[in-house]
């Protein structure tokens, strides 16, 4: 037995023994209150095992190595663990952008997400969506501190946050990528107002964040000021490598054996579509690790993480369409599913539409396609509109 099947034993022992039974069911219809508690609960065991940030590095509580991630992740999806909700800006995006460009004393806050910090994420805006350098929230310099107003939208998780990464324009004369500052903010600060938006399948996940006359201390300033648009960049990389990998790995064993339950596998073209969706599972695992193998090398393409988003998304969406249609009149009156669950929970009308957060947020499916093709491809830029 070679050392990575004892890491896999281990790995499936470990959840065999702590992945909760019953939380599916626990976590259907609950409110606020028993979600956070149980995301909370369930990081902190991850944590304890050693499982919580096995990406980050050895001296901040990781040092997994790249296969021994991979293994994780497969046996935490065989095991149809809970997501980590709550955590996943913190251990992800903002850990990413700490590592990257942040000081020693910003890096307290690296601890500080073991301990059960929630992080959100402050991008988006009502005018800057998938043009993100067009973003118009503003922070002005006063004396140690930055002064920041505007609006942030499609904040996932914001009304739990106790920090948040926020992008704002600090030189409003710069060309839009050029006057772009990062900070940390803390969200107890007095000024933020967080509304809950309702979405389609009847969740408040994302928020409004609105900003008034918030102060930042410069201190809280990640990188140098008018360069936050790379900086950004740390951050907005995070969504590739073992975040995908997870992800694929959690749709093609929960997802795609409730596919299987749902479907009447007797009929041919029913079969023959769960054939095709097989092949396309294993091609987006590959890929995945593909993508983290070259990352940690330092080999990775312009596009390749363009390609593993685009691929997942629609699939995502195909997958979750087809259960829709194939469940009938049953899959389109269940409305509700487990608050822990992914894009993959067997409610298929809501993850069918809860699909759509994959092929419009971060960057559209037709924005990834001009990635892959400019990028990737080298065809020629598309016009500009200026």
């Amino acid at each position: 037995m070679t050392d990575l099947d004892e890491f896999r034993a281990t790995v499936r022992d470990w959840c065999a023994a702590h992945v909760p039974k019953d939380w599916r069911a626990n976590q259907t219809g609950v409110g606020d209150d028993e979600f956070v508690s149980f995301q909370k609960a369930w990081f902190a065991e991850l944590h304890t095992a050693g499982y919580a940030v096995p990406h980050w590095p050895a001296e901040w509580g990781g040092g997994m190595s790249v296969p021994q991630q991979i293994v994780l992740y497969q046996e935490l999806a065989r095991h149809d663990a809970p997501r980590l909700v709550l955590a996943f800006v913190g251990i992800h995006h903002a850990a990413s952008t700490l590592l990257a460009a942040g000081s020693e004393e910003q890096r307290r806050h690296l601890p500080a997400i073991l301990d059960g910090e929630i992080w959100v994420q402050g991008f988006s805006e009502p005018e800057a969506g998938s043009d993100l350098a067009a973003l118009r929230t503003t922070a002005r310099a006063d004396g140690d501190n930055f002064v920041v107003n505007g609006q942030k939208l499609w904040a996932s998780g914001a009304l739990h946050a106790d920090w948040c990464l926020l992008l704002a324009r600090t030189d409003p004369e710069a060309p839009k990528r050029h006057g772009i500052s990062y900070f940390l903010m803390d969200m107890t600060t007095p000024g933020i107002d967080v509304r809950p938006i309702r979405n389609a399948v009847g969740d408040s996940h994302f928020c409004e964040i609105f900003l008034n006359d918030v102060t930042v201390p410069a201190a809280n300033l990640i990188g140098p000021v008018n360069k936050g648009w790379q900086v950004a960049q740390a951050t907005l990389g995070a969504e590739r490598g073992m975040t995908m990998l997870e992800l694929s790995e959690r749709l093609g064993n929960a997802g795609f054996n409730w596919l299987l339950e749902a479907a009447p596998v007797e009929d041919p073209v029913v079969a023959d579509r769960l054939a095709q969706f097989e092949i396309e599972l294993s091609g987006l695992r590959g890929l995945c690790r593909d993508l983290v193998e070259r990352t940690e090398a330092g080999q990775a393409g312009a596009a390749d993480a363009s390609i593993v988003k685009l691929y997942y998304s629609e699939l995502l969406q195909r997958m979750t369409g087809f259960g829709a249609e194939i469940g009938g009149l049953n899959a389109h009156t269940v409305l509700a599913k487990p608050a822990s669950s992914g894009w993959e929970s067997g409610a298929w009308m809501l993850d069918f539409i809860g699909s759509w957060e994959w092929t419009i947020p971060g960057g559209a499916s037709e924005i990834q396609r001009t990635i892959i093709g400019e990028r990737g491809l080298g065809l020629p830029r598309e016009p500009s509109a200026v």
